[in-house]
């Protein structure tokens, strides 16, 4: 196991680590314990850490960072996980932060500021959308999003003066229709921009969008990273590699500061020096980490970042079953007559094949979505009928999970933006678990026999009977 400096231990920065996948999520940023030895990075429940004197004291909130100050600045047992996922994202450095939504809202915050404008693909979690149609909008940020982000001249086109960063997911939410990462990373990089990748239900064991040209990746890692459905965590991930003081061909000499001005200006906290100054390639993550999660306080609790860590020591294996799972699934879905279509990367049948085979070798993941005949009504019978499958709007649990996305997450979308979306009425969106596939299949089975089977309406005199009865 590689080492670490003392400053690397008190943050996020990553140990390297030499071996396989597996070798590095059982074993990758861990150091050793060394009051006990302990071979499980312990937890520190502390509010704050103790210093040894004043100089200490001072050191620390001057920038030093081989230690801690208080939980919410940092943490050794969120540190330990901010390494891991780190090295196993192949990046530089990562901030464990309160929640997958969290993460996205530091790693943009980190970028834009009110004037600016981002540039999203447009099939991406509903939960972001809003982020950045609602309050990013209170920011004076403005959103754009590209509704074919297949088309590359469709982003070019877009980009403006005023864009500060691209943003996409691997493997988007629900409808698996996966972005071609580095073509979009391209067209960033020819205009001077970062590409920020959401890389939750890929999870680094399929792909690490940093390989293909991505400068950020951000997680939700309360999703298959833990795994279990126990814990609410998110990340950012910086590649370490972007030049943030650089100019693009739109912008003249004159302007010497670059498009992040926030880094590359000078800064009274910085004694009037510049991020870019102090930190080189390091300035985004620490601004980042010091300036809007340390202000903003989306801190994760240690226990919560314990239950991570356990999590990603079986990511692998998990993720490997999970997408097996779902290739079977999607493939029998397929076959039956009252499915119209399916929405899964891994199908031959797929748009996305070819992606699915250039950047997910090991899989498509097992989030995706199934469209009934009938609409609304089929939905709702075959997801009353379902037992072994939960109800819930989580993804990425053991547990295999089903949802009606046009009446819960996107409920509050126009019809149109549905359409364009395509999230019709019959739509319904899988998280395939680990469980016995066999089971899945008869599980939905019962399903699909509830769509067949004929209604039943309730006669007249009952309900008016029972109307009578209730006043």
């Amino acid at each position: 196991m590689g080492e670490v400096d003392a400053a690397a231990a008190g943050s996020g920065r990553v140990a390297p680590i030499v071996g396989g996948f597996t070798t590095e999520q059982v074993h990758g940023g861990a150091l050793p314990d060394a009051a006990f030895g302990s071979r499980v990075p312990p937890i520190y429940l502390s509010a704050g850490f103790v210093f040894d004197d004043f100089e200490q004291a001072r050191d620390r909130f001057d920038g030093d960072e081989s230690g801690y100050t208080y939980t919410r600045l940092g943490n050794p047992t969120n540190a330990a996980v901010e390494r891991r996922i780190a090295g196993l994202e192949r990046g530089a450095e990562a901030i464990l932060v309160g929640s997958g939504q969290a993460a996205v809202t530091v790693a943009m915050l980190g970028l834009l500021q009110a004037g600016d404008h981002l540039l999203s693909a447009g099939s991406i979690y509903e939960g972001s959308r809003n982020l950045f149609l609602h309050n990013f909008a209170r920011f004076g940020i403005e959103v754009e999003f590209v509704d074919n982000a297949a088309d590359p001249a469709e982003w070019v086109r877009r980009i403006r003066p005023t864009t500060r960063a691209l943003f996409g997911e691997s493997i988007p939410n629900p409808k698996n229709d996966l972005l071609d990462i580095r073509m979009v990373a391209d067209i960033a990089h020819r205009a001077g921009l970062p590409l920020v990748v959401d890389n939750t239900l890929a999870t680094p064991y399929l792909v690490r969008p940093i390989e293909h040209g991505a400068d950020v990746v951000v997680h939700s890692a309360s999703k298959f990273l833990a795994g279990h459905g126990t814990a609410i965590g998110g990340v950012v991930v910086d590649a370490g590699r972007f030049d943030w003081a650089g100019r693009s061909e739109e912008q003249g000499p004159s302007d010497q500061h670059g498009r992040f001005r926030h880094l590359t200006e000078p800064d009274r906290i910085l004694h009037g020096a510049s991020y870019v100054e102090r930190y080189g390639r390091r300035a985004y993550i620490v601004y980042a980490r010091d300036i809007v999660a340390s202000r903003l306080g989306p801190s994760p609790s240690p226990f919560n970042a314990f239950l991570i860590q356990q999590g990603i020591e079986t990511l692998s294996l998990r993720v490997e079953r999970h997408c097996a799972n779902a290739l079977a699934v999607a493939r029998w879905l397929e076959r039956q007559p009252e499915v119209l279509s399916v929405d899964y990367a891994g199908l031959d049948s797929s748009p996305y094949r070819a992606l699915a085979d250039r950047y997910l070798p090991r899989g498509a993941g097992s989030v995706f979505a199934f469209t009934l005949d009938g609409g609304e009504p089929a939905a709702k019978r075959f997801v009353n009928a379902v037992a072994l499958f939960s109800r819930m709007t989580h993804l990425g649990d053991v547990r295999s999970l089903i949802l009606h996305p046009a009446s819960t997450t996107h409920a509050h979308r126009a019809a149109d933006e549905l359409r364009t979306a395509g999230i019709g009425p019959g739509l319904l969106r899988l998280s395939i678990g680990i469980e016995d596939v066999d089971d899945l299949i008869l599980d939905l089975q019962r399903g699909l026999a509830a769509v067949r089977a004929p209604a039943v309406r309730e006669p007249a005199d009952t309900a008016r009977d029972r109307l009578v009865r209730s006043a």
